[in-house]
């Protein structure tokens, strides 16, 4: 592969920017969060990506350690791209860019490609700032996903942890799409308007469960503690 360009500055800022700085990488991250992906769940989920720059920002995430990829047992028996723990640790540098961002987001606009688990973090940031630990299940118009919420710091590894072989370190998935794999420790439902609110950072969490905007469903101390606001 050609060698990876570099602003050549002696900073850990640009150090940083030199790996993830290029267009879509950071977006390849959030997907790639979910857990092992196949390069056309990529694609799709990644809509105005062109093969070509997807292809050639996946091949820069492997060579510089943020991700890898695999060849699933049968009978999957299909390649994925997944996050090392060094990728996987780009989790709050997402989530600070995120909430930096949430003044830009407004109402959407007719253009807008959207997915439901798109709006994962924002409601895992919205999560932990209420001191939520758990698997949480989220029904939106758009569809469902899954986010672990308070997660051990144990869960992401450090980057020089990697086994003296060099396999790679994995940290678990921060979120899904769809239903919960397992039980979960409670279930929301919110509309577009309050998932957009909560999205913009406009419409506290804790508010909008206070107001009945949101639904929670479920029996544990999780589901209780969030009914209760």
């Amino acid at each position: 592969m050609p060698p990876r360009r570099s602003y050549d500055q002696y900073c850990s800022a640009a150090r940083a920017l030199d790996l993830v700085g290029d267009r879509w990488t950071l977006l390849i991250v959030r997907e790639l969060l979910a857990g092992p992906r196949r390069y056309t769940d990529l694609h799709a989920d990644l809509p105005g990506v062109s093969t070509d720059v997807l292809a050639s920002r996946l091949k820069d995430m492997e060579r510089d350690g943020l991700a890898t990829r695999r060849r699933l047992p049968p009978p999957g028996a299909a390649t994925v791209y997944e996050l090392t723990a060094r990728g996987s640790a780009l989790l709050p540098v997402l989530q600070a860019f995120g909430a930096w961002g949430e003044a830009e987001l407004g109402e959407r606009r007719p253009t807008d490609a959207v997915r439901a688990h798109w709006f994962a973090l924002p409601l895992l940031r919205a999560l932990e700032g209420l001191g939520v630990r758990g698997l949480v299940e989220v029904h939106l118009d758009e569809g469902d996903f899954h986010v672990r919420a308070g997660r051990e710091p144990a869960d992401s590894a450090p980057a020089d942890s990697a086994p003296a072989d060099s396999t790679p370190v994995y940290a678990a998935p921060v979120y899904g799409d769809g239903p919960a794999p397992t039980p979960a420790d409670a279930r929301l439902t919110l509309t577009t308007p309050v998932s957009e609110a909560v999205a913009r950072g406009t419409l506290p969490l804790l508010e909008a469960l206070r107001a009945g905007q949101v639904t929670v469903e479920g029996e544990g101390p999780v589901a209780k503690a969030l009914r209760e606001g």
